[in-house]
């Protein structure tokens, strides 16, 4: 087995979480790009396609993520269930499990990160999420 973290590694991850979905809440897309790496990767796909990659800049990921949160989320009863699988003490993937209402209606979704340890703490790099692809070229090999 890999790298096992300590009581601390897995605090400061949810740390981290912690100040993501309060930043994501109040709709604060600035500080939420201060705590990514850019280019930041992104895999996702398209609809009735394959898969998509892209890699965006600091300013794509602040357009597209004024777009998806507008104001915040607040008041969408958002809760997630995260799992962290630490690849070394300086990487590592969080699975989410998320449910969230909608105009009354409960929808969940699924996604994956990786976080890399910085100097300045642990910051997200790639974002792995189903459904983001509207309008993006399928991915191809070589």
């Amino acid at each position: 087995m890999g790298y096992q973290p300590s009581d601390e590694d897995l605090k400061s991850v949810e740390a981290w979480f912690a100040e993501y979905d309060a930043l994501a809440e109040q709709g604060a897309i600035e500080q939420l790009a201060d705590l990514a790496v850019f280019p930041m990767n992104l895999a996702t796909d398209v609809p009735g396609g394959r898969a998509a990659v892209r890699q965006w800049t600091r300013e794509e990921y602040v357009e597209a993520m004024g777009q998806a949160m507008g104001g915040g989320t607040a008041g969408l009863d958002l809760k997630s269930v995260r799992t962290p699988h630490f690849v070394s003490e300086n990487l590592v993937v969080v699975e989410t499990d998320a449910t969230m209402t909608v105009d009354g209606r409960t929808e969940s979704m699924s996604y994956v990160d990786l976080l890399v340890r910085t100097e300045d703490g642990w910051a997200f790099q790639t974002m792995v999420q189903g459904g983001w692809g509207h309008g993006w070229p399928v991915a191809k090999r070589g």
